[in-house]
């Protein structure tokens, strides 16, 4: 729907944004950058400036910045952020390299001037500099960290001011040092991070307050939340963000399972979208909910994704046990149903649906492949269920593969053709004899691929029915989507290994979105996969599940969750929209704050 673009439009564009942000270099790159900066940049500049003073003065300023720099950061990172997991030594490092490029600007330009109109004013612009690193020291530690002000505070003023000193020692032993005004230079350096300070709070005060005042939503809070999750995976605290704004709802769940002497297979289907990324959310409970039954039940099981968006995402992986531990227990009946009807397809344009009835149930399908099949409007879901009553089918699971992406679609676009198919598909399946079947089922977890190859830790789980002589494979991926085509090349592998017509879904898990950086912020099934490694997988597991085919029965129920927290797709939009609006904020109180301060050192400096 266009809707549903929309928003994962405002999702996809946040995540970009906050991905932009940690393309970090190593720690040693980090450190060797620093060093080059402050002994052979800054060092030999001095020499140059003052040759006076002999090589030796220069090189000792620069190895002890570099020394100060890096005792700064371990301090910062060891002791003062200690609470703070985002504060790795690697990090405050690659702070400090961002700042002394921005010193190194004032330094340059100081030396440069610095032949034509003396070394005072390289000095001035030295201090201006200083002023720069402490406010951007300030911006970054103040909007990520979450430890303690006072913390963040000397986090902040630590290492600009003990490299100033350092400064202050070299600049005192040069011939002219008489330029140097005691008082003045003592003043500067307690009143411009007093401004810096100033101006960090007005310009992050700002942002926070255009969250709170659009979205009720205070930016900074949720920003570092983000980060949390994003650099160090923590979810508690933007899950608590997500249940003090979410609102309940009552979740729907249908649990279609096989039965032979024990538990054999069981589709599994609540109306929960699995998201919105990463482990936040309802992000891993197809995983959750599969690696769970199977603990208790001691079958293999799949969760493909139902008829929905965005709109049901859970808040918390609390709220995902509510739904594991009410489908264990609401799992212990007995499959009675033991006639099949075979596996049936019908496409109307673009529009496939799939489906084959087991007792009262019809399990049925919908693909737009190879166009993009993305999330599908509820409404297409209960159309089912109300055609399939009129045939005096009790109960319908209906499914959205989910297994063809190349754009953007709107589904609306391909409404009717959807109803259509469903409705001649229902029909032709009901029209045919139905038989005793077996079922089969297997479960492989490729080594080969990895969350950021787009494969999630459910792995990937083919049930097998055969009806006579009709074999069919529903091969079930824990990914997020697939590239068009690769449906079309994994069918028919599977029908070049003995299988008749079959369907192959994903989970939609976005436990692999969020988890590397590019176009969409995950990459789908096959997109960065091997092809042929992929379908030889998907081939291995399906014949291994018909390796075990069992005479079976089919039953299947419908309950209901109660009181499940949702974060609600408007919230959602409005926190993915948030983000791109505080950019803008910035962008627009990013020179009128920090230009004024700028100003203001500059008048302050010409004091001197």
């Amino acid at each position: 729907m266009a809707t549903e673009g929309s928003l994962n439009h405002s999702m996809n564009s946040a995540l970009k944004h906050y991905s932009s942000m940690f393309f970090l270099p190593s720690y040693k790159k980090s450190l060797l950058a620093i060093a080059v900066i402050c002994i052979g940049i800054v060092g030999l500049s001095t020499f140059a400036l003052f040759s006076s003073k002999g090589l030796t003065s220069g090189l000792t300023l620069g190895i002890s910045l570099f020394a100060l720099t890096l005792i700064t950061d371990s301090v910062v990172s060891k002791v003062i952020l200690k609470v703070d997991p985002i504060y790795l030594l690697r990090r405050t490092l690659v702070l400090s390299l961002f700042c002394w490029l921005l010193w190194l600007l004032f330094i340059a330009i100081g030396v440069a001037l610095g032949f034509a109109f003396g070394s005072l004013l390289w000095i001035k612009l030295c201090l201006l500099g200083y002023a720069a690193v402490v406010t951007l020291r300030g911006v970054v530690l103040i909007a990520t960290s979450s430890a303690a002000a006072w913390r963040k505070l000397v986090s902040v003023l630590l290492n600009p001011t003990l490299c100033i000193v350092a400064f202050l020692v070299f600049w005192a032993g040069i011939s002219n040092a008489s330029l140097i005004q005691v008082l003045p230079f003592l003043a500067f350096l307690v009143i411009s991070p007093i401004i810096g300070c100033l101006a960090v709070f007005l310009f992050l005060s700002s942002l926070d307050r255009l969250g709170q005042k659009t979205y009720s939503i205070p930016s900074l809070p949720l920003f570092r939340a983000f980060m949390l999750n994003w650099v160090v995976g923590l979810n508690a605290p933007l899950e608590e963000i997500f249940e003090k704004t979410g609102q309940n709802a009552d979740i729907e769940v249908t649990l279609l399972k096989f039965d032979s002497s024990k538990p054999k297979a069981a589709v599994i289907l609540p109306l929960v979208h699995p998201g919105p990324f990463k482990n936040i959310g309802s992000s891993l409970l197809p995983s959750l909910l599969k690696h769970e039954f199977e603990k208790e039940f001691g079958c293999d099981a799949c969760v493909p994704l139902g008829i929905l968006g965005h709109e049901l995402d859970l808040a918390s992986q609390a709220q995902n046990h509510k739904i594991v531990s009410q489908v264990i227990a609401s799992a212990k009946f007995k499959a009675t149903a033991d006639l099949a009807s075979p596996f049936v397809k019908v496409t109307e344009g673009v529009a496939t649906a799939s489906c084959q009835i087991f007792g009262d149930t019809v399990f049925l399908s919908f693909t737009l492949a190879p166009k993009t099949t993305e999330d599908l409007p509820q409404e297409l879901g209960r159309m089912v269920s109300e055609e399939a009553a009129k045939y005096g089918l009790k109960s319908a699971m209906v499914i959205n593969t989910h297994n063809s992406i190349n754009g953007i679609v709107d589904t609306e676009e391909y409404l009717d053709a959807l109803q259509m198919s469903a409705s001649k598909c229902l029909q032709k399946a009901v029209a045919l004899p139905t038989e005793r079947f077996m079922v089969g089922a297997a479960t492989v977890f490729p080594k080969e691929f990895t969350l950021k190859d787009g494969m999630g830790t459910g792995g990937i789980t083919a049930i097998v029915v055969q009806v006579e002589k009709q074999k069919t494979a529903y091969v079930v991926i824990d990914g997020n989507n697939m590239i068009s085509g690769l449906r079309e090349k994994i069918l028919a592998a599977l029908t070049s290994v003995g299988f008749g017509e079959s369907e192959v879904f994903t989970t939609d898990t976005h436990a692999v979105s969020a988890v590397v950086t590019g176009r969409r912020g995950y990459h789908p099934v096959g997109e960065v996969m091997s092809h042929e490694v992929l379908t030889r997988c998907i081939c291995d597991v399906a014949k291994k599940a018909e390796a075990n085919l069992e005479t079976s029965k089919a039953g299947c129920i419908h309950f209901v969750v109660p009181q499940v927290r949702v974060i609600g797709e408007a919230r959602l939009q409005s926190m993915s929209i948030l983000v791109d609006k505080a950019i803008q904020k910035a962008k627009q109180t990013l020179i009128p704050v920090f230009g004024l301060e700028g100003l203001f050192l500059i008048l302050l400096l010409t004091l001197f």
